[in-house]
């Protein structure tokens, strides 16, 4: 299955500049926060796949209107076409707004999970906003990653993992990297997995 990842920036390439064809065997989208409701209403419209997000921390507007046709996947886990994905949103808190966690909080959410994760043994991909803590995240502490993201990765070992929140612009950060046996994916613009 292909599966289109976004995330951060609404690309023109896929916005302005649509067409149907280039997109035709994507069986699943992916976003990964900080997009406009309307961009991944667009997404979901337009290329006929289900569209599964989680929030990003300048998102605070899905709370008022949620992106029209999409499945938020945020602190929980879905299966589709037999794929499992475990998604949470948001980043590290720096300004007390919404969809921002302490390292405790976001912990605390994953904990939340623990026996829906025993029940279905584990995930294949973690979606989440916020990279992992030492894995392509930055220094400042808006950018900080979650280390429970790497717990997550260490006991379950996903096929992959997707994040945003990391701009490719921001530089020094690869786009996709190899942590044991799960690859990570910076969904930042637009990404297509072959999965």
């Amino acid at each position: 299955m292909k599966i289109l990842l976004v995330s951060d920036r609404e690309e023109p390439y896929i916005w302005d500049h649509f067409d149907r064809e280039r997109f035709a065997d994507i069986g699943m989208i992916i976003s990964c926060g900080d997009l406009k409701a309307e961009y991944l209403s667009f997404l979901v419209t337009m290329i006929k796949a289900p569209l599964f997000y989680v929030p990003g921390n300048h998102d605070g507007s899905y709370d008022r209107n949620p992106p029209e046709g999409c499945v938020s996947i945020d602190g929980k886990l879905v299966i589709y076409e037999g794929i499992r994905l475990l998604g949470f949103g948001g980043s590290h808190i720096y300004n007390g707004k919404e969809y921002q966690y302490t390292q405790k909080q976001m912990k605390k959410r994953i904990r939340r999970l623990s026996w829906v994760l025993r029940k279905y043994k584990g995930f294949d991909i973690l979606v989440s906003h916020a990279p992992a803590f030492g894995l392509c995240d930055g220094d400042d502490l808006c950018h900080r990653g979650f280390e429970s993201f790497r717990y997550l990765l260490d006991k379950y070992s996903p096929r992959y993992y997707v994040h945003g929140h990391q701009h490719l612009n921001y530089g020094l950060k690869p786009r996709v990297t190899k942590y044991g046996n799960t690859t990570i994916i910076n969904a930042f613009g637009y990404y297509i997995l072959d999965y």
